[in-house]
């Protein structure tokens, strides 16, 4: 015999939770539920004219950011000068920049000027993947490079004994698998919620946040694991890069002379700098109280961290940096003689 509650459900029957505007609502899965199969992305405007600006913006931006860190990653492969761990840390860096990017923005441009903004569900999977790996590599590779930069200040003699290409490949080969294995557990928490309606996701890439918001039952684990996940791969990083740094100010201090300090801090600068303005928006992001969300907030923070950090890098790097931009000469000069 089959029993019925008070509410006129089969005892046997699951029930399911659809936020959909308003308080919570249950439904019965064989009546009213449908999962989604693609989403739709907002972006930034509905206004065609100002998206067409935003487009040239953006594809100027994404253009620029992607050439600065070929030819970064270009003039280090060419130059046998620059065959050093800082350098290859950095070519590494600049190949996470570009992919990193590349996750999000090509998509953005075709949003602004189509008419459906929508993306596959196995889309938007994909994009949450590889956008998060990167990041989460990137957040542990900063660690790398301040270890780098650690050796070379503080035990100078030694830096290419402790530092061998075999461990710079282990160290860089490490990040790469933390990140990309991190990544797949917040992507397969997020995306194996239940999302039965609305589909409209506030923003211009398929961010875990925003995604999850959209789910139809209790996101509490979900947010639980993400929130141990930033703390491994926020707080934890930015610790060792701390402690790195504290050792490595102690370490110029004891330099006699001026010109030796500044030639040190300034090869601690430009990675100080990347390092600031990469962080501070994805801590902001994934490490805040949920009731803090905005999502016009979210769009423009996280476009900083991923668009701007990546354009970032190149200038930094080669505006401050002697050696960089000598091959950038040196390579333009065989150019000439060449025509």
């Amino acid at each position: 015999m089959v029993g019925y509650s008070s509410c006129g459900f089969r005892a046997g029957d699951i029930m399911v939770v659809s936020r959909v505007q308003g308080p919570t609502m249950w439904m019965p899965p064989e009546q009213n539920q449908s999962w989604v199969s693609e989403f739709i992305l907002l972006g930034f405007s509905d206004d065609p004219t100002f998206n067409r600006i935003l487009f040239v913006a953006f594809l100027l931006l994404y253009l620029s950011s992607v050439l600065g860190n070929v030819l970064i990653i270009t003039l280090i492969c060419i130059d046998t000068h620059l065959h050093t761990p800082m350098y290859f840390f950095l070519c590494v860096l600049s190949l996470l920049d570009v992919g990193y990017v590349t996750a999000t923005t090509p998509q953005m441009l075709v949003h602004l000027l189509a008419h459906s903004k929508t993306i596959s569900f196995a889309g938007c999977w994909l994009q949450m993947y590889v956008f998060c790996a990167l990041g989460l590599t990137e957040c542990t590779f900063f660690v790398v490079m301040a270890y780098d930069r650690y050796v070379a200040i503080c035990y100078p003699l030694h830096y290419t004994v402790i530092l061998t290409w075999g461990r710079c490949t282990q160290l860089t080969a490490g990040t790469w698998a933390c990140g990309f294995f991190l990544s797949l557990i917040h992507t397969f928490l997020t995306m194996r919620l239940p999302y039965c309606g609305p589909n409209v996701v506030n923003h211009y890439f398929c961010e875990g946040p925003s995604v999850r918001s959209l789910a139809c039952m209790n996101t509490h684990l979900t947010e639980k694991v993400d929130l141990v996940i930033s703390v491994f791969m926020v707080v934890a990083p930015l610790s060792l890069i701390l402690a790195s740094y504290i050792r490595i100010a102690q370490a110029i201090l004891k330099i006699r002379s001026m010109e030796g300090r500044c030639k040190a801090f300034s090869t601690c600068a430009s990675h100080l700098t990347v390092v600031t303005f990469f962080y501070a928006p994805a801590t902001y992001i994934y490490m805040r109280p949920n009731s803090s969300y905005s999502h016009e907030q979210d769009k423009q923070i996280s476009l900083f961290y991923n668009a701007f950090t990546a354009l970032l890098n190149p200038m930094v790097y080669s505006l401050r940096n002697k050696d960089i931009k000598g091959a950038f000469l040196k390579v333009m000069g065989q150019g000439r003689l060449a025509c």
